[in-house]
């Protein structure tokens, strides 16, 4: 099913940074629902934020309010089991994208991920962003928390969130079609919204697109803070023309990275950046999640989309793309915050540094790594199924199916 997303005007829209900000806005939309809960993510931990969210979800299913949960089968694939079974038995519906077998105690559905994060409650709000259901998104009560984004948003482009969400349910036949609320979103403030999604059918570029406009539109600043930065060579390329124009091109990566071998990737792309004018900023208060970008001082973008191979070819993302001058300025403020007070500067002197071996060894990653979504379509193809998600029990326990 195609759907087509454009512009909405008259939008309301709300940063969120971290858990501690966003967990709580979450749970009380879901405690204040009337009709319908719609939720997709990545992962799910059994833990007091996972917890915290199925609390919110039983107290919602007893007021009769339809709530449709889809989960990654990578990503959630070992949520405990009587967890499952208390969402199902209160009526919840559960469904889990590409569940595959393990081979040797390892997950073997690595490509192709659901890595979207979304909520929709009423068809009122909304809520995009990059955080998981894990207290590893709680930094206030764990040093190494992530550091990470979202927005609530309000207004037409929650139609269109909704829709997305509802599209890939029935993409699969996982539900009959969702009924029509009434009345549709109204305009509620002034914020243009833009929702962009990527798939590896009908949307397969839309948010590299969308980047790629903005990268090459703007005349003064571009920020982005991106927890997994390998771009495509597109995005590379205008970065480099922006700084050469004059635009003041700034990149804040990862620099206490959750995966140390990521970093190694993205700092191998540092001196050819340097040496066009761009600053590359390392955030190391703790490992950077975020995946946030600001250009002028209107266009800012949040969602779940990393600038690597894995988001801008293979998983399923989201990402919303707004022009607002207050949220600009906001997000604006907070980046050149934690550049200035928790990050490290790479100058070319310090990205110089390594062994001999670093330089040929960048070559052939990149190039690698430009190459990598088509050597993944080698692999015998498989197409993704959304199934219900079962509990994995002994034999002497019913299955829930």
């Amino acid at each position: 099913m195609f759907v087509n997303f454009e512009w909405r005007e008259g939008n309301q829209v709300e940063l969120l940074i971290n858990g501690c900000q966003f967990f709580p806005r979450v749970f009380d939309s879901i405690r204040s629902a009337r009709h319908e809960i719609l939720l997709e993510t990545f992962i799910i931990f059994d833990d007091q934020v996972g917890r915290g969210l199925k609390d919110a979800l039983l107290e919602a299913a007893e007021r009769q309010v339809r709530i449709e949960i889809t989960v990654d089968g990578y990503g959630t694939a070992d949520l405990n089991s009587d967890y499952i079974a208390e969402l199902r038995a209160a009526g919840i519906n559960m469904h889990i994208y590409d569940p595959r077998p393990r081979r040797f105690g390892m997950r073997t559905n690595l490509f192709r991920r659901l890595h979207r994060k979304i909520v929709v409650v009423d068809g009122e709000v909304a809520y995009i962003g990059g955080i998981n259901f894990g207290a590893d998104h709680l930094p206030e009560k764990d040093p190494m928390g992530k550091q990470d984004y979202a927005v609530r948003v309000r207004g037409p482009i929650v139609d269109d969130i909704r829709a997305a969400a509802e599209t890939l349910l029935l993409e699969h036949q996982a539900i009959q079609e969702l009924p029509a609320l009434m009345p549709a979103a109204p305009e509620v403030g002034e914020a243009a919204i833009l929702l962009a999604v990527r798939d590896n059918h009908t949307h397969p570029t839309d948010i590299e697109e969308q980047y790629l406009l903005a990268i090459r539109s703007a005349t003064s600043r571009l920020i982005i803070a991106n927890a997994y930065f390998f771009p495509s060579y597109r995005i590379w390329h205008e970065l480099a023309n922006a700084s050469r124009r004059g635009v003041n091109v700034i990149l804040i990566l990862q620099g206490q990275p959750d995966r140390p071998w990521t970093k190694n990737l993205s700092s191998s792309l540092y001196n050819p950046l340097l040496s066009v004018g761009v600053r590359i900023f390392e955030y190391k208060e703790r490992p950077l999640h975020g995946k946030i970008a600001i250009a002028d001082h209107e266009w800012t973008t949040v969602g779940s989309s990393n600038l690597d191979p894995l988001s801008l070819s293979l998983n399923l993302e989201v990402n919303l793309f707004i022009r607002d001058t207050k949220l600009n300025r906001e997000v604006y403020e907070h980046l050149v915050d934690i550049m200035n007070n928790s990050s490290q500067e790479v100058t070319p002197e310090s990205a110089a540094k390594g062994p001999w071996w670093r330089a040929p060894l960048t070559v052939v990653s990149f190039h690698f790594l430009r190459h990598f979504p088509n050597i993944v379509g080698w692999r015998p193809a498989h197409s993704p199924k959304i199934k219900p998600l079962t509990v994995k029990t002994s034999k002497k326990k019913r299955v829930l199916r």
